[in-house]
């Protein structure tokens, strides 16, 4: 089985709407799939309306969390999206990512930078992200590719047109996303690319507080750092994943390019109360 348990659609930073993306991820040889947008669960329904014959889809979302003065994401595996004290946190982290993307326009605006929010609002058919941000800023004529838009000059962590979002309590966010039945995977955790790297011990914090697996096998993760992440996840009983983090032709990352093992696919599903695994009608 080729299971990948990381992908967006246009329902946040995606260039594919939900079903091209369950189509790629069967054309692309994938068994399973789980679609994790970011604070939003918008996309779910058209992929299951979509999943082509021999493709499961995993229902999920990559939820913002900050730790300690440092963001990061939490994905929530298989919960159910009805449960009110969750569905009311994305509601507030969607509600903050459209604040903070007018403010990162407007201080653009301020650098100089010719970028209309209007147009930002365009690209970004489902929640708007700092990637519609960047893709406005090529098309500006500012800068050659989105990572040039993450940087200190600009919109990255720390640069001069960031402007900090609202982000869930890491600690929290386990707990709501057990409450609606879901599973807990830290996502990307030691990328030092993207300036979000945690302390070992904060991961055993969130350990503590009965995170259930850790994100191992990801582009942003080199060799020494998957091994370090495999040990500590063994000595801390946690599950290892791997997946792509697909963005279609946002990032340079392919479907399946990493990917999960079916015993631990058995075992989320098995800790998943929220929701089930879904398969083609027929």
């Amino acid at each position: 089985m080729l299971i990948d348990l990381h992908t967006h659609s246009t329902a946040s930073d995606g260039t594919d709407s939900p079903a091209e993306l369950v189509a790629a991820a069967r054309a692309a040889g994938l068994d399973v799939v789980a679609l994790t947008d970011h604070d939003t669960v918008a996309g779910h329904a058209e992929a299951a309306e979509a999943l082509p014959p021999g493709l499961t889809l995993v229902t999920g979302a990559e939820i913002s969390c900050r730790l300690d003065g440092v963001s990061l994401h939490m994905l929530a595996y298989l919960f159910d999206p009805a449960e009110p004290e969750l569905a009311r946190e994305r509601e507030l982290l969607r509600d903050d990512r459209t604040h903070r993307a007018r403010a990162v326009v407007a201080r653009l605006n301020e650098l100089g930078v010719p970028v209309r929010w209007e147009r930002v609002r365009e690209l970004a058919q489902g929640a708007v992200g700092r990637p519609h941000i960047a893709t406005a800023m090529i098309e500006a004529g500012v800068i050659d590719d989105v990572s040039a838009a993450f940087t200190h000059e600009w919109i990255g962590d720390g640069g001069r047109a960031h402007v900090d979002k609202h982000e869930l309590d890491a600690v929290t966010a386990i707990r709501l996303i057990h409450d609606a039945g879901g599973v807990a995977v830290f996502a990307h955790p030691l990328a030092a690319r993207r300036g979000r790297v945690v302390p070992d011990s904060a991961i055993a914090l969130l350990a503590g507080a009965g995170l259930d697996g850790v994100e191992v096998d990801h582009i942003d993760h080199d060799a020494a750092t998957r091994d370090r992440l495999r040990g500590m996840a063994a000595d801390l009983g946690l599950l290892t994943t791997g997946s792509s983090d697909y963005h279609g032709t946002r990032k340079w990352c392919r479907l399946g390019e990493h990917t999960t093992s079916p015993e631990t696919y058995a075992e989320i599903t098995r800790r998943a109360k929220g929701a089930r695994p879904l398969t083609a009608a027929g």
